[in-house]
């Protein structure tokens, strides 16, 4: 038995992101096309491929009925510019999480949503921001709720730029 006829290289053709364990279609060499292929993932981590991306499948024991995907990967979008060590997740719209020499993670995106239970917390000398900042809540700055601090505010400025009391004129 040849490696051949163990390791072939392909391309996906569909996905099926689905079910527990995803399943390609893909196109094999001479033109051969296998359905079901599992594709297997590293723990944690999961992708629905695009058409055309590149895959190497296995077919254990030479048997060519159940194959299983070990890799896909998609040159068309691969991030090339990167220094030995370093660590990308990256999309074909141009989303990327890169992480950089140097401790350095560059997160890129159009919207970043961030959903936590209960909290989230930034333990940092520093945070500097571009454009504007919405808050829906309250503010506490160094104790001091900014909600309270600025009723107390209006309640005072309404009280000092007010009619005298009394009627005094």
């Amino acid at each position: 038995m040849s490696l051949m006829s163990l390791f072939v290289r392909g391309t996906v053709v569909l996905a099926d992101a689905t079910k527990k364990l995803q399943t390609l279609q893909m196109r094999l060499f001479a033109g051969e096309v296998k359905d079901n292929l599992e594709h297997f993932e590293p723990y944690g981590w999961t992708s629905n491929p695009l058409e055309g991306a590149e895959g190497i499948a296995a077919f254990l024991g030479g048997d060519r009925s159940h194959g299983v995907v070990l890799v896909v990967s998609d040159r068309r979008y691969r991030i090339r510019e990167m220094e030995p060590g370093e660590v990308a997740i990256y999309t074909d719209e141009g989303d990327k999480i890169h992480f950089k020499r140097g401790r350095i993670i560059d997160i890129e995106t159009q919207t970043l949503n961030i959903k936590a239970g209960a909290s989230v917390n930034f333990d940092t000398p520093l945070i500097t921001q571009t454009g504007r900042i919405v808050s829906g809540g309250d503010q506490v700055a160094a104790g001091v709720s900014q909600v309270e601090h600025l009723h107390t505010e209006v309640q005072v400025g309404t009280a000092q730029s007010g009619p005298p009391v009394g009627g005094g004129g």
